[in-house]
């Protein structure tokens, strides 16, 4: 059983905002880093923003810095977004991660796999 929830996901125009959440499992927040992952249509899924758990550090795709924010309170990993853009347009997810030589990749043995990710469609 995946230990994911993603939600928040939604439509809006170009330059609007939204704030995504991610509730997970105790052993899948055991990780030392969470990430939030995203696929469009047609594209594989690539990182868009981790956390590291001891000490909150963060870090960013280049495409979304200045732009989204990613945090964690207890239970759930956020992911805030602002100044939209169509090309923001994908289906988020968020897991588990490793770092390793600066690389981010998602660790979805934690959490027993992925979870249904959450529809962002950004308009012109």
């Amino acid at each position: 059983q995946v230990q994911l929830v993603e939600s928040g996901g939604s439509s809006v125009q170009a330059g609007g905002s939204l704030r995504l959440s991610c509730r997970a499992s105790v052993r899948t927040l055991s990780s030392m880093y969470m990430a939030w992952f995203r696929q469009a249509s047609g594209n594989g899924r690539e990182f868009v923003a981790g956390i590291r758990r001891n000490d909150g550090a963060t870090d960013y795709a280049e495409f979304v810095k200045g732009r989204f924010t990613i945090s964690r309170v207890s239970d759930t990993v956020y992911l805030q977004m602002n100044n939209l853009k169509p090309e923001d347009t994908a289906v988020y997810y968020c897991n588990a991660a490793v770092k390793a030589g600066g690389v981010w990749r998602a660790n979805p043995a934690l959490a027993g796999g992925w979870g249904q990710g959450t529809q962002v469609t950004v308009s012109s």
